[in-house]
């Protein structure tokens, strides 16, 4: 067989590496001594701080260890899994960081331009902050209480600042973290702190916005979920505002699912009593009120129904839709102000839905033969109780059958005071 002739090398050939082709060895620890050798010159003055970083920006690689540079400023060296420093090196650790500040709001304040400045000057470092404060708070179970204090009061001026999103809190919803109470804590000194700058409304609009509104009963350790201990936990810190936002999404989702089982029993086809028994037993657990209940089955009932996009049929359509429930209707009808929701909720849906804007006086009519409107809450609605919309397109389309409805009353009463009279 043949053998492949080999190509002839040249003696002490060399490869050129191209530069771009280099790579540079990763090295966090030397970049943090860099760091600290720099930050211990300044003998803790924070402008002088401030001014270290910003012009060692210049010729330290911050793009490549952005997160090495926050876990220096905030815990004084480099953070490993746990929470615990790195001791590699002869100086692992400054004292110019967060977590060697005083607990007091100045010096959390004045810490705070720090960072501020930092990434005012390089924005690429945003990012890498967020990222950073979602591992730092993974890490709190191995700070201690006091480093847990500060670093809750400086994310919350951060959090009011922008430089972080609220829902880098999402990453305390951690088991190891809710069992001892710990992301509890931590949650609740933040909000403290937050409300102190910037105010309730803020706060509330903040957890919204980090989706938190609807999860703040999961920070709690398992057996102390009870809407008891909630209230007293936020009722010590004079956070009542967060309550009441616990109170609003816990009934927002019990609507939800009694929407979700009266869909649930419609499709099951069955009876309307045992329709009204499922949803009577479902608004007595969740302390639903009747009014917010017919509320709900219009907009359920309305939801299921496939409309015609002829205005001159929608009419029909709908009495005759809307004629099968009125029975279901008629059970949560037995207040006045059930009445009056359901009437205002129908004028809202038919001004809203165009097609529907010369339905609105025959399903009232249908709900009025059918008993689950009655007369006296019908003239109350067209007196004074009517909604602003098309207020008087539906007070002109009403107009004759309130007139009426008046004329029987006054022969009614004539009857009455005849029969007196005898």
């Amino acid at each position: 067989m043949s053998q492949k002739a080999e190509r002839p090398v040249l003696s002490g050939q060399r490869i050129k590496t191209r530069k771009r082709d280099e790579r540079e060895k990763y090295d966090p620890t030397g970049f943090r001594d860099a760091v600290i050798a720099g930050l211990e010159k300044t003998g803790g003055d924070l402008d002088q701080i401030a001014k270290f970083l910003v012009n060692a920006g210049n010729k330290l690689d911050y793009r490549r260890y952005g997160e090495v540079l926050f876990d220096i400023l905030i815990a004084g060296g480099l953070l490993v899994p746990g929470g615990s420093i790195s001791q590699d090196g002869e100086k692992p650790r400054t004292n110019y960081c967060i977590f060697e500040a005083p607990e007091d709001m100045e010096a959390m304040r004045n810490h705070e331009q720090v960072f501020v400045n930092l990434m005012r000057r390089f924005k690429y470092l945003e990012k890498m902050f967020e990222e950073e404060m979602k591992k730092v708070l993974v890490f709190i179970k191995g700070f201690t209480p006091s480093e847990r204090i500060k670093l809750a009061r400086m994310t919350a001026l951060l959090l009011c600042n922008g430089s972080v999103p609220p829902n880098v809190l999402l990453v305390l919803n951690n088991e190891h973290l809710i069992k001892d109470g710990i992301a509890l804590d931590f949650l609740v000194e933040l909000f403290v702190t937050f409300k102190q700058e910037k105010g309730m409304q803020s706060l509330i609009q903040a957890l919204k916005k980090g989706g938190l509104e609807s999860k703040l009963m999961d920070f709690f350790p398992p057996n102390k979920r009870t809407e008891e201990n909630f209230k007293q936990v936020f009722l010590e810190k004079d956070l009542t505002e967060i309550i009441k936002l616990h109170k609003a999404q816990a009934s927002q989702e019990a609507k939800r699912e009694l929407q979700q089982t009266l869909i649930d029993d419609i499709n099951d086809e069955k009876p309307h009593s045992e329709i009204t028994a499922d949803i009577k037993e479902f608004a007595q657990k969740a302390n639903i009120p009747e009014h917010e209940i017919i509320v709900i089955i219009w907009s359920t009932v309305m939801s299921l129904g496939e409309w015609n996009k002829k205005e001159e049929l929608v009419t029909e359509q709908a009495v005759r839709h809307l004629k099968g429930y009125c029975p279901l209707m008629q059970a949560f009808t037995s207040t006045d102000r059930a009445e009056l929701a359901l009437i205002q909720k129908v004028q809202d849906f038919c001004y809203e839905n165009m097609n529907f804007m010369k339905a609105f006086q025959k399903i009232i009519l249908l709900f009025y033969k059918t008993e689950v409107l009655s007369e006296e809450i019908i003239l109350r609605w067209y007196k004074d109780s009517h909604s602003s919309k098309g207020k008087m397109h539906f007070l002109e389309q009403m107009k004759k059958f309130v007139e009426w409805l008046q004329s029987a009353e006054e022969e009614s009463e004539s009857d009455d005071e005849q029969k007196n009279g005898e």
